[in-house]
């Protein structure tokens, strides 16, 4: 009990340190949450904080749709545009990437405290964004198939 107090303690203080309020934002919510012994709510922030994230990022991109930021003749604009098909291809590999980064967390849970540590020094370090857990599990998963059929 008190090693995760430890480390959420540290996640907060580098949070701080670094100037990134998503880091101390969440470590910190979540030391309340163990301080006022909300269990429960730890319960559900695990089984729904991911679906709920991705929800909110991509109600985040699609607002410009909303707003008529974006009209229909842009969209299909994307098609004959070369940015536009390297746009879709590379979405379409990071949805596929990051499908395998979720089969890999759930046949190989452990590598998820490296994943996690990865993800944290990106956003410190490198001034990446947080949703880098899911991605680098992906990029993992691709790598670790790379490596076995190396050896082979």
């Amino acid at each position: 009990m008190l090693q995760q107090n430890i480390i959420l303690l540290a996640l907060f203080a580098l949070g701080i340190i670094f100037n990134n309020s998503l880091i101390a934002a969440g470590s910190g919510i979540l030391l309340i949450l163990r301080f006022v012994r909300l269990n429960s709510m730890l319960v559900l922030l695990e089984q729904r904080a991911m679906e709920a994230g991705l929800l909110l990022l991509l109600i985040a991109v699609f607002v410009p749709f909303a707003q008529d930021k974006v009209t229909l003749p842009e969209v299909a604009k994307t098609f004959v545009s070369i940015d536009g098909i390297i746009a879709i291809i590379s979405g379409m590999g990071a949805a596929f990437m990051c499908g395998c980064g979720v089969n890999l967390l759930e046949t190989n849970p452990q590598i998820a405290g490296g994943l996690v540590i990865g993800s944290i020094l990106g956003v410190l370090l490198l001034k990446g964004i947080p949703i880098g857990p899911l991605a680098a599990a992906g990029m993992a998963a691709m790598l670790l198939k790379l490596i076995s059929l190396w050896r082979k």
